[in-house]
């Protein structure tokens, strides 16, 4: 198996749990800070700004990662239907991982804020264009 679909592997199991901490966050949620008639089952207030910021952020993260994982996935499916992995799907894929991870736990924690998390997701951005480069060039 390719190094990248591996990588993709890997990609879509952590999206798949990225909702994990919005959750946790959800329902460990202080007294009083859900409504009575919030139905069962769905903690979520009818406010969603009433949530700890972190709970807002781990929200946040998760369709982040969805939304940009998401292009990059079909890129490499359709460059390994060309045949076209080299070095730079490689480390672009690496490279992808990598500012995923840290793009979720400085947005989970706060770590990043202005300008860090914007500079991250836009390094995503580019190893998105990068494997469109890939396939266009295979």
């Amino acid at each position: 198996m390719q190094t990248e679909l591996l990588i993709l592997g890997i990609l879509a199991l952590f999206a798949a749990s990225l909702w994990i901490p919005f959750i946790v966050g959800v329902n460990t949620a202080p007294a009083g800070s859900i409504p009575a008639d919030a139905p069962d089952g769905f903690r979520l207030p009818a406010d969603f700004r009433k949530q700890r910021p972190w709970v807002q952020r781990a929200y946040r993260a998760h369709q982040n990662m969805l939304e940009q994982s998401a292009p990059v996935a079909v890129l490499v499916l359709l460059i390994n239907a060309v045949d076209g992995f080299n070095a730079l799907t490689l480390w672009t894929s690496i490279a992808f991982l990598l500012i995923r991870i840290a793009h979720a736990v400085g947005y989970i924690t706060g770590a990043a804020g202005f300008p860090v998390r914007p500079i991250i997701f836009s390094a995503g951005w580019v190893c998105c264009v990068l494997m469109a480069v890939a396939l266009f060039t295979a």
